[in-house]
């Protein structure tokens, strides 16, 4: 059985891929032993709309994860409690990289959305990893 640091290192350094259609979903596939697959992800809320000097539009997405059975799909265990999430805004030219703040101005980040700082696998590797290795032993 693959041991926390190795689940951590695997879901911090596997790729993220957009999923094929509309969506903005993004996921990765850590195969594991044992015939399970581990998928996680982040999908997009509905996205908010702000009307500033400039049209602003924030999305908020939200972070997931599942334990799937790697050859018929079914899923074992799956966390999708929206209990990590991050935001990302574009005003006009803004892109992503520009944090709401920079480009309003100083504004409570809470008025804006469910702003967190868990925009990075890195933020919340090891709470997903904690949470899979406890699946992982039932």
């Amino acid at each position: 059985m693959i041991n926390k640091e190795e689940l951590v290192e695997k879901i911090e350094n596997t790729d993220l891929e957009k999923l094929p259609g509309t969506e903005d979903i993004w996921e990765k596939n850590i195969y594991l032993n044992n015939k399970k697959v581990l998928i996680v992800g982040y999908k997009v809320e509905e996205p908010s709309e702000y009307i500033e000097p400039g049209k602003e539009v924030v999305k908020t997405y939200y972070w997931y994860w599942e334990l799937r059975n790697s050859q018929t799909w079914e899923i074992l265990y799956e966390n999708h409690d929206q209990n990590f999430n991050f935001c990302e805004s574009d005003l006009d030219s803004w892109g992503d990289e520009d944090r709401v703040e920079d480009v309003v101005g100083d504004i409570d980040e809470e008025d804006v959305c469910k702003w967190s700082e868990q925009d990075l696998i890195k933020d919340i590797s090891e709470d997903i990893a904690d949470e899979v290795m406890i699946w992982l032993k039932s």
